[in-house]
């Protein structure tokens, strides 16, 4: 199913006038782009669109990132309105919905494509992950976290297939370690 074909897809979604972009990585981006467009899909998220991030080579494949020489991160890149939907909102829910404490891995998925990132866009979002990741960190992962918070290189869209996989696939893979904790508001 994985294809060695490079992917042609470099430029990411058309974005909205006053939309602003958000790029996390916590793991098999299928499920992750999956939960939040289920959970914030009518609450001002665009769009939520699945590839790599964070790499060192030109036009990754899937094949090449899951090899581990790219140095790509698979990540989901969400487009949202930020007077409906906050990027803290979007944080939080983040380190509610994926295990950020597990270097280079979620659930059995091991590799570096598999970590956990915040890929920022403008240094108010370096600022408020920074604030975020520190909340969580201490009220909700005991000190483990590993996430890395990074600023945002070049997107790359993922193979057609990989986008909205789930919803194309109701029965398809999802990561064990992918669901939305019950855990108390961040202070």
């Amino acid at each position: 199913m994985a294809s060695d074909a490079p992917n042609t897809t470099t430029t990411g979604p058309t974005i909205p006038p006053g939309a602003e972009r958000a790029t996390v990585a916590a793991g098999c981006f299928w499920g992750v782009e999956h939960m939040y467009r289920k959970h914030f899909g009518d609450k001002g998220l665009y769009d939520a669109r699945v590839g790599y991030i964070g790499g060192n080579s030109e036009d990754p494949s899937y094949k090449a990132v899951c090899s581990g020489n790219t140095g790509h991160a698979e990540a989901t890149l969400l487009i949202y309105n930020p007077t409906l939907l906050s990027y803290t909102d979007l944080l939080t829910f983040f380190y509610r919905m994926h295990d950020p404490t597990t270097t280079n891995q979620q659930g059995p998925d091991r590799g570096s494509q598999y970590r956990s990132g915040i890929f920022y866009h403008t240094p108010e979002q370096e600022k408020v992950a920074r604030e975020i990741t520190k909340k969580a960190n201490e009220q909700w992962w005991g000190g483990k976290i590993v996430t890395e918070i990074l600023p945002a290189q070049k997107w790359w869209d993922a193979e057609d297939y990989h986008q909205e996989y789930l919803t194309k696939n109701p029965y398809g893979y999802e990561c064990p370690s992918h669901f939305l904790r019950k855990l108390p508001d961040l202070k």
